[in-house]
């Protein structure tokens, strides 16, 4: 994303607001922790975390399912405990298990979709949507499949498909390329990032790092907290994380001595290479010295952070500060 792109969608419309935003389940089971987000129209907002981070949870509560313990949420101007009614009737949704009516065929259920959500102005009756969103999706050829007989890739490409039949302000992803080959999930964000072009506003839950990648924005969630928000790039010069991937003639014995050097924050083994992601010291320089007389240095060289080195970072820094371990 250019940085003309970027100004642009911060300037956007602000989509979906939290303010304090808390879910207490009791027992000491609290799912979100005043959370504070804004997010902003056209924007493709990936909210990053492992099961039982919260990500569901600020899902059911944004799209009307779920109402807070505390603080509120709003979406569209609306607010969502109010009136989750009109919300609704502004919002897609496609679940991780996706719910198509097996004993119909594609265009049926396209259809099907299409008639349930109305026809927005101008946009013509419901044979006329259904087939421009067949053609949109690549699914024109395969219209007559019925379908239960589809595979994972192709049922999300439907669901998407009825999902955003009513043109709809906002999407909710809920992990929805769980199980999907690297081929088809490739795919499925080509088409994800279609949708935000038109200026559709598109909130991903996702506990792949790489998907979060792909997001103008990312949102880090962990024990219910909001940890950080940002651009992926953005959010790991921030954190001031350096990657260096390497090789050696012991790669077992490498690990452990630099794993216990201070600021190391992840050694991982990748083949015959192993990546070292540092915080606060000089790669490099780091790495050299530690391994100085205990293994021979084949190779090293600097390698892009990812937004997984920044998680994890994170959350090895909160896990120190509890005296606890990640």
């Amino acid at each position: 994303m250019t940085r003309t792109e970027a100004e642009a969608l911060e300037e956007a419309p602000v989509v979906v607001e939290t303010q304090e935003l808390t879910m207490d389940f009791g027992g000491g089971v609290v799912a979100l922790n005043h959370v504070n987000l804004k997010i902003h129209a056209g924007e493709i907002f990936g909210i990053l975390g492992p099961n039982g981070s919260g990500k569901t949870t600020m899902m059911r509560i944004l799209t009307g399912l779920l109402d807070p313990s505390s603080g509120s949420a709003s979406v569209g101007g609306i607010d969502v405990q109010k009136d989750p009614e009109s919300v609704k009737k502004m919002i897609g949704y496609v679940a991780q298990r996706v719910s198509l009516y097996e004993d119909l065929t594609i265009e049926e259920n396209i259809e099907f979709y299409a008639s349930i959500y109305g026809s927005p102005d101008g946009q013509g009756s419901v044979k006329e949507r259904a087939a421009r969103a067949l053609d949109e999706y690549g699914l024109s050829q395969r219209r007559h499949q019925m379908a239960g007989q589809l595979s994972g890739g192709w049922r999300q490409r439907v669901a998407l498909g009825c999902a955003t039949m009513h043109q709809p302000k906002l999407v909710f992803l809920d992990e929805p390329t769980a199980g999907l080959d690297p081929a088809t999930r490739r795919d499925f964000w080509e088409t994800i990032h279609q949708i935000a072009q038109r200026g559709t506003t598109i909130i991903v839950n996702t506990h792949y790092t790489d998907e979060a990648d792909r997001c103008h924005r990312v949102g880090f969630l962990f024990g219910g907290n909001l940890l950080e928000v940002g651009p992926p790039k953005q959010l790991s010069e921030q954190l001031g994380i350096e990657v260096v991937e390497l090789e050696v003639d012991n790669g077992e014995k490498a690990a452990s001595v630099l794993s216990r050097q201070p600021g190391v924050l992840e050694v991982g083994h990748f083949g015959h290479i192993l990546r070292v992601a540092t915080k606060g010291a000089e790669a490099q320089s780091l790495v050299r010295d530690a391994l100085q007389g205990e293994v021979e240095l084949s190779s090293l060289l600097p390698a892009r952070s990812t937004i997984e080195d920044v998680f994890v970072a994170k959350v090895r820094e909160i896990a120190k500060q509890q005296g606890g371990q990640l």
